[in-house]
């Protein structure tokens, strides 16, 4: 799942400076997408590459150089609303919510290390409950089945109401 996110930011990434015309855009975009499996390091690697190139290559045009850093924005919320949801999510058996919810539990406790561990122990954690919850449905407890022989109620006596009147 990682590694195909990593090569379709890649393809997004060069396409989007290639639209920009900025020169190495092909090598900056796939270079950006290779190195994003570590979270925003692809990204800010990549956005500094291209803001450098188009410093020098668009130099008084502003909005050209406004542009090429609009193009690593606009990846890095799709990357993070749609790609990484769906694509890593669904590789590990965790729903888009779920796996939001890791890696914003994760990142605030643990800060950009919870990030990188966000995943894998959040699936380690779904292994685990699955585990629980399959041998909790296949066990005589869920199945209402006794495992010892049930000890015979205590005999009423007086018939539940007080003699008393």
């Amino acid at each position: 799942g990682q590694g195909t996110l990593c090569l379709v930011l890649g393809a997004m990434y060069a396409t989007g400076l290639t639209l920009t015309g900025l020169n190495f855009a092909i090598l900056i975009g796939f270079f950006a997408g290779v190195i994003s499996f570590i979270p925003y390091v692809g990204s800010l690697t990549g956005l500094v590459l291209a803001i450098g190139v188009a410093f020098v290559q668009f130099w008084p045009d502003w909005t050209m150089v406004a542009l090429v850093a609009c193009v690593f924005f606009v990846g890095q919320f799709i990357e993070g609303n749609i790609l990484q949801p769906r694509l890593v999510g669904k590789s590990v058996g965790l729903h888009p919510v779920w796996l939001m919810f890791a890696l914003f539990a994760f990142g605030a406790l643990f800060g950009f290390v919870g990030l990188l561990i966000a995943v894998p122990a959040s699936a380690a954690i779904a292994v685990l409950v699955r585990f629980a919850i399959a041998r909790y449905l296949e066990s005589p407890l869920y199945k209402g089945h006794a495992t010892g022989p049930v000890p015979p109620l205590p005999a009423d006596r007086g018939g539940g109401q007080s003699k008393r009147g």
